[in-house]
């Protein structure tokens, strides 16, 4: 049985690691651009989905779904994007981070389609009036993402292929598998049954977004 505490066979050095693969095509080595091509902007102006990887001073990741309607993402110009913070748990784990460190990672996804389009850069925090009043959403965020692009790439379909995300059969096998309430009630983090759990997720997430839709 594989013992993650003495594993035999790490891999310990990036000379190592490339034993076990072969290298890239060109294209695929080449394809980063540091700023966003007329395409790419539209993915980003149009997307609905995303999800934003950073870090905070201590090398601790983070990884963190953000959705929104089309706009809540805004390319400023081809290096800069601006991303709406909307209404989340206040933990603020993303934001946090960003200010600690200043970089982030995007991946752009748009449902139906298989492939991605990433994003790296730099990113601060900003509450200018000007900037999140430019947000086409019934009232304007908190704060918003401001991401400087650094290296920008189409990410290829294989992963989306492979797991059948797009496909609804797919998604009828895994109708089973645990939802947010049920997970919740398993770590214990409630003391009630998951079905009362997910009565009051659900009672949540509409107060929350129902408030978040109202003009101001």
């Amino acid at each position: 049985m594989f013992d993650p505490h003495n594993d035999l066979h790490r891999v310990g050095s990036l000379d190592e690691l490339r034993t076990h693969y072969r290298h890239p095509h060109a294209g695929t080595r080449g394809k980063e651009r540091p700023a966003l091509d007329a395409a790419s902007a539209t993915v980003a102006e149009r997307c609905r989905f995303a999800t934003i990887g950073t870090f905070d001073v201590l090398g601790n990741a983070d990884v963190s779904p953000r959705g929104g309607p089309s706009g809540f993402i805004r390319v400023l110009d081809p290096t800069h994007l601006a991303m709406a913070d909307l209404g989340g748990n206040n933990r603020l784990d993303t934001l946090e981070n960003i200010v600690a460190t200043g970089r982030v990672a995007l991946l752009l996804i748009t449902p139906g389609k298989a492939e991605t389009v990433r994003v790296n850069g730099a990113a601060f925090v900003s509450t200018d009036p000007e900037l999140l009043h430019g947000f086409q959403l019934p009232k304007p965020p908190k704060a918003a993402i401001v991401i400087r692009v650094e290296t920008t790439y189409m990410h290829c379909a294989k992963a989306f292929m492979r797991s059948g995300m797009w496909d609804q059969s797919v998604w009828a096998e895994l109708a089973d598998v645990p939802d947010g309430a049920a997970v919740l009630s398993c770590q214990g983090v409630v003391d009630v049954d998951a079905e009362t759990t997910r009565k009051w997720l659900d009672d949540d997430y509409a107060e929350a977004l129902a408030v978040e839709a109202q003009t101001t």
